[in-house]
This record gives structure tokens, sequence and C-alpha cells, in this order.
């Protein structure tokens, strides 16, 4: 009996679905959403409906709405909202299996004593709508939009960050606004902060992020009392997919060519098949019976040589192929309306997964009496997933979003060269790092009376584990026989003979409640939003540099065993005759753990003074408690506890219905991250440095102008120039740090520092140029930045650079592209243009100038074309087609370019390679 009742509930369930497929398939459906006309906020509970008929609904906490069972044809819609003037708008095409999205603007009514109806067309007034999404941002902000994403070859957000106004990326993954470094940005995903994703400096790693799974991205560049204080360049504002439109099943295939890599020979250390999952198999990881860094000082010989036995010992470097890149989707979303109660329920499932094998090959050094030829290989696997759920009913919301992405880099390298002038040298590195992110955040929105409550709690928690990073060089005279052998360094532990067992694990806790409500100040409508935000953050970091080493005079064959090839280094026969000793070279400094307390409360309004100006004006408190301890007992925590007052200001005068004069003040901070204040070192084979934090790092107080004209002269086009001022104060900045000759990197405060800069952004249709229909799809954009910063340098050393431009800073940004769509929309391409200017990478020290990253001319191109009835998409994807060096050099003839002729020093110098991709995608 109860199988064939679970039966025919199964058989059930399949026909009221498959009924609801098929009333779907036959009916058609209306959404969208209705802003205010001058600020651009959302209205709830205005009434729609269809005239002629009893459908109809309000909008919700949103200012959605949704009519759905609507046969083929057009309709005529009705919008009624106390205080506001209605719109009758004709012309709404509905069509069986299809939602027409529609938002619509409304106005208030003023002094007027009837009730007015304002006659307009479909397509009007969504020219209407996204005019006054574009001009009522309250602050100066530029963004771009998930179908601008699609038409661009960007797999990853950090990609589509390169494309906004003002902003450039660093390592193919960090982002820098208006010429600032990463760690003047913040980040927050569906409106809570992220975390720093990396273990050695203050940046948020936006390459985990799929493109695909961005609803809007929006830099914020200047700022709100409810926005987060620590950010002067922007604040990178996510907002993934929540309630789809209609349901949907998307899947997606990628393969990809590298130029210099793939189908070439490619080389790394041991691979496991779950390598290619995104997860460590567990051979890498220190035994749980490991001895402790105590403990390893007083081991007996027996100990000793378990203890060594227990260490993964595979050396031995593996040729193999490098294969296509790869990238596979799978999403799918699901929404459900229901009527008769006005409620809404919906979710978004998604599943990524990437691959690729990369190499940099013949990068070249030349400093510092070094000269090294690197080739390096990186074996990547990404996991991605993401679930957010929301339900919308009456005047309230509720969503639960959720995302995870699992990064799994693992590098191998091989260094040949000269070390110093006089000594020839080879140098292996066998590093692999797995990162994870995981957020969750529950949000809430109700509307209360005439105002609107929102509360969030959100879950983060960071991952970065590198497990056995192993490194070993080899060594011999330059003036030795060329068939001389090289011998390993194993006569000693250090940075030529260490394996690095390190892990970071930080949880984020935060939470927040904010309530608006209307007001009515000098006979004008206006807003009054107050709020209280916190942050806890914990974070633990553990090192173990764990070193073998040969004491010669107590082993007869040392030669023969410091000779051997590194596949044969530490075989099983060598480490069976206990010539190695174990020891651990990190201090207790090197392990810390951490926590910062944020908490903070704002009070803001959103005043219009008559029909031309609105004013957002406010402050934010901010209280901030740190405190940072090491595993040394010897070494002193350290603490911060400080409260600073941010205000700001943001005056919008409405100079046209088409065109803003905009003008902006902030104050805003920059506080020591933990891996900048806490002493720990790290040591960074690649550019032969070790990092160290700063413990007397102080916050960094700014001071922010904004000034901006912007004129749209049709929807979806802008012409726009804005000009800056930051005055910075104790402003943090990465520097070379030697006075040992080695340039160890480290954290300092400037004595001051000032920058200031335009930028222009233009987006226009060719349709000027003539009335035909591709014209008219065609937009042409290009955005500029322009900067100039200087720095005024301590006098707590004899530095070689009294004033310079700040670390990060480009002199100039320039982004160019052209899109279009013809045929329909079923043909589609872009090409796009991004230049930086060069920057500092590591601001000088006392014996050596400033690391400089020079320019490089970025060439992206994309061509799309629909297929199976437009629901399926092919493209292929041409990117960085120039494929310019990749360059870090010491300027040392001053003459702001790259000169090796004339005594400039490589710090590093590759080509990356071009990447080409195909692609296709489908939608059920």
């Amino acid at each position: 009996m109860k199988s064939q009742l679970h039966l025919k509930k199964a058989l059930l369930t399949t026909l009221f679905a498959f009924i609801s497929v098929i009333t779907f398939a036959q009916t058609g459906k209306i959404s969208g959403k209705v802003s205010d006309k001058k600020t651009g906020e959302t209205l709830i509970g205005v009434s729609v409906k269809i005239k002629g008929s009893t459908k109809g609904m309000s909008t919700d906490v949103d200012g959605k709405y949704s009519l759905t069972g609507l046969a083929n044809g057009k309709y005529t819609l009705l919008f009624q909202y106390i205080g506001y003037n209605g719109k009758e708008i004709s012309e709404v095409d509905v069509t069986a299996g299809k939602n027409t999205i529609f938002d619509v603007i409304l106005e208030e009514a003023g002094q007027k004593l009837k009730e007015v109806v304002i006659q307009g067309s479909f397509k009007k007034e969504s020219v209407n709508a996204l005019y006054a999404q574009q001009k009522n941002s309250a602050v100066i902000s530029d963004g771009i939009s998930s179908e601008a994403i699609k038409r661009s070859p960007d797999r990853n957000t950090s990609d589509v960050l390169k494309r906004v106004s003002g902003a450039t990326i660093q390592d193919n993954k960090f982002v820098v606004v208006r010429g600032l470094a990463d760690r003047y940005n913040t980040a927050l995903l569906d409106g809570a902060s992220l975390p720093s994703t990396e273990p050695n400096r203050k940046a948020f790693s936006f390459d985990i992020v799929p493109s695909n799974l961005v609803d809007n991205l929006i830099i914020s560049k200047t700022a709100t009392p409810d926005l987060p204080g620590d950010f002067t360049g922007g604040a990178v504002q996510i907002q993934t997919k929540d309630i789809p439109e209609q349901n949907f099943i998307s899947i997606s295939a990628s393969e990809g060519y590298n130029t210099v890599s793939t189908f070439k020979n490619f080389q790394s250390g041991p691979r496991a098949a779950s390598d290619f999952f995104g997860f460590n198999d567990g051979s890498r990881y220190l035994s749980s019976s490991f001895p402790s860094r105590a403990k390893l000082v007083n081991l007996t010989p027996a100990q000793n040589l378990a203890a060594v036995k227990s260490l993964p010992q595979d050396w031995n470097i593996y040729n193999n192929t490098a294969l296509p890149s790869q990238n596979y989707q799978f999403t799918i979303g699901r929404v459900k309306d229901f009527e008769k109660t006005n409620s809404k329920l919906g979710a978004i499932l998604s599943l990524t997964y990437r691959n690729s094998q990369t190499k940099n090959e013949d990068l070249f050094r030349d400093y510092n009496a070094n000269k090294f030829t690197d080739n390096s290989y990186k074996f990547s696997t990404n996991l991605g997933a993401l679930a957010n759920f929301a339900y919308n009913y009456g005047s309230s919301k509720i969503t639960f979003k959720n995302i995870y992405n699992k990064t799994f880099d693992d590098q191998y390298l091989y260094r040949n060269g000269r070390y110093a002038g006089t000594t020839l040298y080879q140098y292996y590195a066998f590093d692999l790092m797995e990162k994870s992110l995981l957020k969750s955040t529950l949000e809430g929105t109700h509307k209360i009376g005439e105002g609107k409550i929102n509360w969030s709690a959100a879950y983060s928690n960071i991952i970065n584990d590198q497990p056995d990073q192993r490194k070993m060089g080899y060594t011999k005279n330059v003036s030795s026989d060329a068939s001389a052998p090289y011998n390993a360094a194993v006569l000693s532990g250090g940075r030529e003979n260490a394996r690095l067992f390190a892990k970071l694990n930080e949880d984020v806790y935060s939470g927040g409640v904010n309530y608006s409500m209307p007001l009515n100040i000098f006979k004008t409508s206006s807003t009054f939003k107050a709020g209280l935000n916190s942050q806890y953050r914990s974070r633990d970091f553990n090192s173990r540099f764990i070193t073998l080493s040969i004491d010669p005079t107590k082993v007869e064959n040392y030669d023969a065993i410091v000779q051997r090839p590194i596949q044969y280094l530490f075989s099983k026969n060598i480490i069976n005759q206990d010539v190695y000793k174990l020891s651990d070279i990190a201090s207790g400094d090197d392990t810390y753990s951490g926590t910062a307390f944020v908490n903070a409360a704002y009070a803001m309004l959103d005043n219009k003074i008559g029909e031309k100006f609105r004013i957002v004006w406010g402050v934010r408190g901010e209280q901030f408690n740190l405190d940072v301890k090491t595993a040394n007992p010897t070494t002193k925590p350290i603490v911060r506890d400080e409260f600073k007052i941010l205000p700001s200001a943001n005056l919008t005068y409405s100079l046209t219905e088409k065109s803003n004069l905009r003008a902006s003040y902030f104050r805003s901070l920059a506080r020591p991250e933990f891996r900048e204040i806490a002493i720990a070192q790290y040591y960074d084979y690649e550019f032969s440095s070790s990092y160290q934090g700063n413990q007397y790092l102080q916050t960094a107080d700014i001071d922010n102008f904004d000034i901006r004209y912007e004129f749209y002269p049709q929807a979806g086009q802008i012409l726009s120039v804005s000009g800056f001022y930051k005055k910075f104060t104790n402003a943090i900045e990465a520097s070379i740090y030697d006075t040992n000759s080695l340039p160890n990197l480290s954290f300092f405060n400037s004595q001051k520092a000032n920058v200031y800069g335009v930028e222009f952004e233009i987006r226009k249709s060719l349709d000027f140029l003539g009335s035909s229909d591709f014209l008219k799809n065609t937009i042409a954009y290009s955005n500029v930045t322009l900067v100039k910063s200087v720095v005024t340098n301590k006098d707590d050393q004899n530095y070689i650079e009294k004033e310079r431009q700040m670390v990060g800073q480009a002199p100039y940004v320039i982004n160019a592209g052209l899109q279009s769509s013809f045929l329909e929309n079923r043909l589609s391409f872009s090409a796009l243009y991004n230049k930086i200017g060069r920057r500092i990478n590591r601001a000088g020290g006392i014996l050596f100038r400033s690391i400089w990253e020079a320019p490089r001319d970025v060439v992206d191109f994309q061509v799309g074309c629909k297929v199976l009835k437009n629901k399926g998409e092919v493209k292929f994807n041409a990117g960085d087609i120039l494929n310019n060096n990749i360059l870090f050099y010491w300027d040392q003839d001053l003459n702001k370019k790259y000169s090796p002729n004339s005594g400039d020093e490589t710090i590093s110098r590759y080509k990356p390679g071009s990447n080409y991709s195909i692609s296709f995608s489908y939608t059920f």
C-alpha cells in the first residue's frame, strides 16, 4: 500500500509539473518594477492592473510586479499610487511562453488637486525607466550589467571589472580603482562585506566569482553613510541573481587554447586524480603525528628518522601535454507566482567547473647581479556553487543567498641562471595553494507603516591552505668546469632548502539592521535612513618551515648525496641511512591569531530641494577593536582601539531631464589588515624577497572630494566628466626594506600623500552616422582616467626617493570598445581595448629604487551567434591578442620607460600568451 501511495504521489507531482509547463507555454507573462522618477527608489504597493479586466496586483517590497496567465496579444496597463500621477501604458506585447519585462517610473503629483493619468507607450516608457535608473544614483558610481557581461569575453568578475571606468586589475584578480591599490578598495557580495582572500595582503580575489552569476556590478566612488567606511578608491558591490523572471535550465561548455601553453610540454610535481576536482588527496599534508616545533629540537635518532619518513618525498618532475582550458556550468532557475496571496517563491542553483594548465615560458630576470630564466607551470582547478532562494509575500521579502568557491592552484617552477654574479644556480619549487570561500547571507526586507526595515545576518569563511611548498637550490661556482656537477643546498636549512606548511582560516560574522522612512521637509518629500552594523573577524594562521639538512662531518658519501638530481635527493635508500636532520626554522612570531571587531552606526537624509536639487548627507561612526597575538609568548599582543567619525554629503543638481551636475565630499579610512600588522615573515621565492608586517602601522585617514557632469543623450548612452581629489594622512603602502641588501617587503605609513585626477566616459550608438539598424545597434564606448599622486616619504630612513607616485597608482587608464548586434540580435560582436600607465609595484628603500610595472596594450574580441531558435548561443572569444610582455623593472636611468641597454634592471619579463576559446550555451 505504501509503495502504491508513493507511486500515486509521484505521478500526481509529475502531472502537476507537466500541466504547469504546458500552461505557461500557452500563456505569457508581464513583469517588472516601478520606481520614483526623481530618486530611483522602488515603490511598494503600487496598483498594477490590466485595463478592461479584473486582473491586477500590487508591487512587492522590491517594487516588483508579475502578471501571469496572459494570452497572446497587446495589453494596456494601469499604474496607480497615492500621491503620484497615474500612468496608462499601451502596446505591451505578450507572447506565449515568454516573459515581457517592463519597468515603469512614476512622478509625484505635487500640488495638483485631481488625479492625473499620463498616457504612454511600452517602448517610450522602457526608455524612460532606463533614464531614471542611470540618473538617480545617490553617489558617483559606475557599473556594468549582466547583459553587457554576456557580450564580453569575460569569464570571471576580475575580467569584468577591467571594463568599468577608472578600474584596473593587478595579477588578473585584484582591483585598482582610480589608480589606488587594492588595499584601498572594499568588496561587498550581496550587501555584506567580503574579507581578504589573500594570506599576505589586503585584497579580494575577484576571479573566484563567475561572471555569468552576476546580476549587476557597481563601483561606488563616493560614499553614503550606509556604506562601509574603509574604502577610498571604490566600493565594489556584486549582486548575484535571486528570483528569476521565469523558469529556466541553462548549460554551457567552453574549451580554450593558450598560445604559450596548450598542447605544449607541461611539467609538474605529483598529480592525483582528485586535483582535477579541486581537492588535495591528503598526500601533501603533514602527518598528524609529526612532532611539534617544541618537540622537534629534542628528537632521538629513531624519532627523527620516523618523522623524516612521514614527509611526502615524491620529488619527481612529470612531463605531460598541457590540455585545453575547460569551463562548464549548469544553472537552474525556478519561480512560482501565487497570485491569490500576492507572493512569489524563487530559486537559482548553479554549479561551475573550470580547469586550465598554463605556463610562463622563459620568464627573464636581470637585477642586483642576478640573471635568471624561470619556467613556471600552473595547474588550476576551480569549483563554484551558488544557491540563492527568495520569497516575496505582501510587503516583505526574505532571501537566503549562498556562494561557495574552491580554487586549487598547483605550480611548479624551475629557475636557471647566475646568482650574485659568481654562482651558477638551479632552483626548483613545488607550490600548491588551496583557497576556498564560503558565504551565506540571510536578509529580510519589510514595509512597516510608511517606512521600510531591512535586516541581514551573514557568515563567511576563508581558507588558504599551502601544504608542503617545497624549494631546493643547487649551485656551483661560475669558474667551474662545464661538466662539474651542481651541489644541493642541504648543508643547512634556509630559503634554498625548506618545506612550508601553512594554513590560514578566517571566520567572519556580520549583521545589520537599517530603517528608512519618508519625511516632509520644507514642503518636499525626503527620506530618513538609519542603521546599525557589526562585523566580527577571527583569523588563525599557522606556519611550519621544515628543513632537512646534512652534517658533512657525519656522512662518508656527502658529495655523492648532494650531487644527486632532485628526483633522487630524498629517495628511500638515502633517507634510510638516517643522514638528514629535521628542524623547523620558523619562529613563534610566524604563527599568529587575531580578532577584529567593527561596530558602526549611521544616520542620513535624502533631501529633495525644489525640483532640481537633491542632497544625500549624514554621518557614520565606526568603533574598531583589533587584537593580534603570536605563538611567541615573549611578543606583546598588538592592540588597537579607536573610534572614527565619517561625515559625507552627495549633492545632485538636475540641469535638464537628461543631465546632472554632482558634487561630493566624504571622509574614509584604511585600517591595517591582519597581515600588514602581524610581524610574521613569509618568503616569496619568485621575487627572492620576504614579507613582514609592521606592528606600528596606523590607520590612514582620507578626505575625498568629487565633482561630475553627466549627460544621457539616449537610454543606455552617457557622456560624463569627473574630477576628484584625495588627501591622505598616514597612507598605508608596501615598501622595500633593503638595509640588509636583500630587498625584503614590508608596510609603512607615508608622511603625506595627495591624489587628484579626472575621468572621461562616453558611450554612444553610431546612429549619428546613418539610419541603418546596424548603426543603431552598434555602441562605441571609451573611458579614460588621468591621475596624479605625490607621496612624501618619512624621514626614518635615508630613502633614495624623497617624493614619488603612490604605490599601485597609474597615471592613466584607457578602456575602449565597440559592441554591436544585428540580424535581429542573432549575431553579435565586441572588440575591447585596455591600457594602464606605468605604476609602482613596490616603493623603494635606501639601496633600491621603486619597482615599476610597465604599461601594456590588451585587445580582446568576441563574436556570438544565437542558434536553435535563439535558445542556444555559440561564442568565439579571443583574449589578449597582442600578447605584450608583462614587465616589472627598476628604472635606474629615470627616463620613465624600460631601457635595459641604459641600466634598467629587470625584475620579471614574460609573455602570458593569447587565449582563444569557443563556447556553447543552451537555455531550456
